[in-house]
């Protein structure tokens, strides 16, 4: 049922005509304004006048006067408004009415049900319109506030990887700083990552394999290997990688160098093509993507069909 603040006038005089006909005595419409709990101050001025001179009012002015009154409660008659409407649209035993009533309560109790009902439909469509919009405003605030987190956290990537290039005199460090920054970047894009992985020897506990990163990309598990070296990736840093994937029959491989690659890095690589996955990267490229704010997955995408379907291990995507 429509809860409104007020009864609109059109609502207003069909309880005015309808509500005298539910009840046989002025006597009875009180108790029926009562019983829906219309406050004693708002029946007092009708009983008053009922008590010097039954016939100085009418039914119908009795309800009109309290319905006034309730109805300009605001807040504080809601409750009575609320229930007089309800025991008007409910009402069914039509022959307590005086028998030349009947047909015009029953006609008029209609009305007031569809008066109701049509309030209610806009009501509810107002509601569904209403929910829609907050749902979607929500939506959206949350998918502004995950691409702002997004962009913060790509920033503070940015800002790790840059701060890297100072560090020429602590190598090490640096080659451990860059497994993480990279693997933070591959999170923040969504991209399952394991970052550090060690394989042990199950009777001596000895790390026996150490790989820098695996993530997956396309369904498909890739190893990753990271090297910052001052000079182009040489078959001796670039082999281990290549065993590791061998030694696992489904693993895909992604090898990230900050100088390029040897000659006979490209044409191990080209060879391994027939059994293997295995694309190359550059660290620019990864600088760059960050610079111009662009997708970190479309890129491995792009560098993956291109060692499938072009067998070049080496597309350098810097714009």
């Amino acid at each position: 049922m429509a809860e409104a603040f007020h009864y609109p006038p059109e609502l207003f005089s069909l309880l005015v005509d309808t509500i005298p006909l539910l009840c046989r005595s002025k006597q009875s419409v009180v108790l029926f304004l009562r019983g829906a709990g219309v406050a004693p101050e708002d029946l007092e001025e009708a009983e008053r006048s009922l008590k010097a001179d039954r016939n100085s009012i009418n039914k119908f002015e009795i309800v009109r006067n309290v319905l006034t009154k309730v109805n300009a409660r605001g807040d504080n008659g809601l409750r009575a408004r609320r229930e007089i409407l309800k025991r008007v649209v409910e009402f069914e035993s039509f022959e307590t009415c005086w028998e030349s009533d009947q047909y015009k309560a029953k006609g008029l109790v209609a009305s007031i049900r569809e008066a109701v009902n049509k309030k209610d439909s806009f009501t509810r469509m107002k509601q569904e319109r209403d929910t829609e919009r907050d749902e979607r405003a929500a939506k959206q605030q949350a998918e502004r506030t995950t691409a702002a987190e997004k962009r913060a956290k790509i920033e503070d990537v940015r800002q790790r990887l840059s701060a890297l290039f100072g560090m020429d005199d602590k190598p090490q460090e640096r080659g451990k700083l860059l497994e993480v920054v990279l693997n933070d970047l591959f999170r923040v894009y969504g991209i399952h990552v394991r970052e550090d992985f060690r394989r042990k020897d199950p009777d001596t506990a000895v790390v026996v394999e150490q790989i820098d990163g695996v993530i997956e990309l396309n369904g498909q598990i890739h190893l990753v290997e990271m090297k910052w070296l001052n000079a182009p990736v040489g078959i001796s840093e670039f082999s281990p990688h290549l065993s590791r994937l061998f030694m696992r029959a489904n693993a895909h491989g992604i090898f990230i160098a900050t100088n390029g690659y040897a000659a006979s890095v490209m044409s191990e690589c080209r060879i391994a093509l027939s059994q293997k996955t295995l694309f190359l990267c550059s660290l620019q490229e990864f600088v760059m993507l960050l610079q111009r704010h662009a997708d970190l997955v479309e890129l491995l995408r792009k560098k993956s069909q291109s060692v499938i379907v072009d067998k070049n291990p080496f597309l350098e995507i810097l714009s």
